[in-house]
């Protein structure tokens, strides 16, 4: 009895052997969480500076300024990033232009992934006639160089934020139909739609009951990574001068007003770009690592 008893507290008191398999489990578990929450971050990081920063950082306005203060270096009493030629503090820019571009791609993709995901879930779930007009249209629209047709668009409005996203929904639009086509089609024949068919339910209310939280992971999984396309574009119509008309700032036309002076002030320059860049890769390293997180599961 006593050597029973002596066992089972051993058996107790002795420490648990973790499996190397379960713990580079563990590790791989952390580590993908790890990859999507940086970018995450970053992504969060820059909403809150554009959008909560000029609020509540005591910055000058970023249009209206002094002659008297203009190219002021970086590190200038009131000015962290310095002006512009036009006096204009370049960091209250920077904010509010980022402002502006991420406005601009929230919405674009906000209106595609509305419009093209309802166009596309409609073509796949009728078929038919009507899923060959519908595409056939869209394949028109597709077939064009989307920067040629998006700039002509804007050339056609003239530059303005509204006009500005109109113009880059004509390219969002057809690529999110056929991603949502694409998604439709395959649950479309599944057993529970046939079910809802059966059971006498509308077409309305299968596409907005069971197909669309079906496909709407790929749609945002989708949305995420289109930020970073639209930003860049939307960046190059606002360089080309067919975007945010000066002097509302975006990060385009700030990269188009520094480089009109590019050798004596490079930073003017440089920021935007730095910005653009940062906002880009954050966007698409999150779209592409929750895409891997989906298709892993």
């Amino acid at each position: 009895m006593a050597l029973a008893d002596a066992a089972t507290t051993a058996r107790v008191l002795a420490p648990a052997v973790v499996d190397p398999s379960e713990r580079s489990m563990r590790w791989a578990k952390i580590r993908r969480r790890l990859i999507v929450a940086i970018p995450g971050g970053v992504v969060g990081f820059l909403l809150v500076l554009c959008f909560i920063g000029p609020f509540v950082l005591p910055l000058p306005s970023p249009i209206g300024g002094s002659v008297l203060d203009s190219a002021l270096p970086p590190g200038s009493p009131g000015h962290p990033l310095g002006t512009d030629v036009n006096g204009n503090d370049v960091l209250s820019r920077l904010l509010f232009g980022g402002r502006t571009s991420l406005t601009v791609a929230i919405a674009v993709n906000l209106i595609g992934t509305v419009v093209g995901g309802i166009i596309g879930a409609i073509a796949a779930y009728l078929g038919g006639i009507t899923d060959t007009i519908i595409m056939r249209a869209l394949d028109v629209l597709i077939a064009f160089p989307s920067l040629v047709l998006t700039i002509a668009i804007a050339q056609a409005l003239g530059p303005s934020l509204p006009n500005t996203v109109l113009a880059l929904c004509a390219f969002s639009i057809p690529a999110v139909a056929r991603i949502s086509r694409s998604a439709t089609l395959r649950v479309v024949n599944m057993p529970f739609i046939q079910a809802a068919e059966l059971s006498g339910s509308p077409s309305w209310r299968i596409l907005l009951r069971h197909i669309a939280p079906n496909i709407i992971p790929q749609m945002l999984n989708f949305a995420m990574l289109g930020m970073g396309i639209v930003i860049v574009t939307e960046g190059a119509l606002s360089f080309l001068g067919l975007g945010i008309p000066a002097p509302q700032p975006s990060w385009g036309n700030m990269i188009y007003e520094g480089q009109q002076s590019l050798s004596a002030t490079p930073l003017l320059v440089l920021w935007p770009s730095l910005a653009l860049l940062v906002t880009v890769l954050a966007f698409n390293l999150l779209g592409e690592n929750v895409r891997d997180e989906m298709s892993g599961r």
